[in-house]
């Protein structure tokens, strides 16, 4: 790196921060990376290389870039925080392949943004140490836009982590999970304790990589209905998938119709939400769209 110090540590972060008068906003939820093992764990998880192209999501001020920059051919950096933008184009200078955009990644519209800049290589990442209390919503557009990606590579609170990558009977499984599979094989990579990050949040974090599938392990007629069905199933987690499918579809009737669609998709009514399968998911709304129960 031509002699210069990488961001990432501690002494460079900061001395870039007092340089730049910076004052972190914590309705930004902004915690900068000052540990390389992570950020070297984070990159290597993307399987980068020259080929590859990087969208990072929050930069900062360019700790994970930098080592974005040294791997992969492309890199598009979206930061909402306009303050960052001189201080991210002042430190990454060196590298002409980083695009720098001031924006709110849930406002872009990212497929056009993949035209425009990833033009010159065959796959993307999205590789980010990602603004906790927007975590969802970013993950769930990125799937649900169903963009060429390869992988999404990302530095969350661990919680969440788990909960997207819990199977079925586990207290971490929820709708999130399912969604999250659905569209995607997570994988937890490693827990990154609170002290690597100026300044360091209250929880916990786990750096998580979601390979993205080309196509999801069910089929159903209608992924609206499907992911309907499994929010109604998690309503009150206590109650069984009968209880709460019954206040969602069938409020006014009685219960036989609802047994007997769920003895036709091989499900016990007593089971609770949390036991069900992707693959038994798929089943029951298949069965509850063929009876017309939408």
């Amino acid at each position: 790196m031509s002699g210069r110090e990488e961001i990432s540590t501690p002494k460079r972060t900061k001395e870039i921060i007092q340089r730049y008068g910076f004052k972190f906003k914590k309705s930004l939820g902004q915690n900068f990376l000052i540990d390389q093992n992570i950020l070297d764990k984070i990159v290597d998880a993307a399987g980068l290389d020259s080929d590859s192209g990087a969208l990072e999501i929050g930069p900062g001020i360019g700790a994970l870039t930098e080592r974005l920059a040294l791997t992969a051919g492309a890199v598009t950096a979206v930061e909402i925080d306009r303050r960052l933008i001189p201080i991210l184009k002042d430190v990454l200078s060196p590298y002409p392949h980083v695009k720098v955009r001031n924006d709110d990644v849930l406002n872009v519209n990212l497929q056009e943004m993949f035209k425009e800049d990833f033009t010159t290589v065959n796959k993307v990442s999205v590789v980010a140490n990602l603004p906790y209390y927007v975590t969802t919503p970013i993950l769930m557009k990125l799937l649900e836009e169903r963009l060429p990606l390869d992988n999404i590579v990302v530095m969350i609170q661990k919680e969440v982590a788990e909960r997207m990558a819990a199977s079925p009977g586990g207290k971490e499984y929820g709708s999130l999970s399912i969604a999250v599979q659905y569209y995607s094989e997570p994988e937890l990579v490693c827990i990154v304790p609170r002290t690597v990050f100026i300044p360091q949040p209250n929880v916990e974090s786990a750096v998580i990589r979601l390979k993205v599938r080309e196509h999801p392990p069910v089929k159903v007629e209608s992924e609206k209905h499907f992911f309907e069905v499994v929010h109604a199933s998690f309503t009150q987690r206590r109650k069984t998938i009968a209880n709460n499918l019954k206040a969602r579809y069938f409020p006014e009737q009685g219960r036989e119709q609802l047994e007997a669609l769920l003895a036709e998709a091989g499900i016990e009514p007593t089971r609770r939400g949390e036991t069900l399968s992707l693959e038994e998911y798929a089943r029951l709304s298949g069965v509850l769209l063929a009876a017309g129960i939408e």
